[in-house]
């Protein structure tokens, strides 16, 4: 097969085909994101903040939350931001006796975040009357082509979720260790 297609080259007067060629573009490439945080409180103190999938107001960027069907799967809710963008989102896992649940995006406007096909999970794991929360997200950058413009590439995604992720940890440990 090879030794056609460099004759099929040759004939046509095309490059020869090597390994000095240019690279063809490919499309995006799965990010993912890991963050946790050690919070001085119990699992089920901290879970009681987080754990109802209805109620997204430990996030700060969020202004109100709605949505239907508790914490079972399938259900949804969709977030509207303080910055008035939503975020509409579908729970996938929900497991309250292992503090964890899973939740995919089924619909955002790239401006509001610049990522598509996103899916996370969050887990709160006991350590004596500490905790540690985890929150892990897997996505793709904005633009799903080739060759992105500068707001939807990987690093801008990459940052957007890590930013949403330090930020949100930071005022959940804040909120919880410090009672307001």
């Amino acid at each position: 097969m090879l030794k056609r297609l460099l004759i099929a080259a040759a004939i046509f007067g095309l490059a020869p085909l090597s390994s000095t060629a240019p690279a063809w573009a490919h499309g995006p490439s799965r990010q993912k994101v890991v963050e946790s945080i050690e919070i001085n409180a119990p699992a089920d103190k901290v879970w009681a903040v987080i754990g109802n999938f209805q109620d997204g107001s430990w996030i700060p960027a969020v202004a109100k939350t709605e949505g239907k069907g508790g914490n079972d799967v399938g259900a949804t809710r969709t977030l509207t931001l303080k910055s008035g963008g939503t975020v509409e989102e579908q729970l996938d896992k929900y497991d309250a006796a292992e503090h964890s649940f899973g939740y995919e995006i089924t619909k955002v406007d790239v401006k509001v975040l610049p990522i598509n096909d996103y899916s996370s999970h969050v887990t709160v794991t006991a350590n004596g009357d500490k905790s540690t929360v985890e929150w892990k997200g897997a996505f793709y950058r904005g633009y799903m082509l080739n060759d992105p413009p500068p707001e939807l590439s990987d690093e801008v995604a990459f940052k957007a979720i890590k930013d949403l992720y330090t930020s949100t940890l930071a005022a959940l440990k804040k909120k919880i260790e410090g009672g307001s």
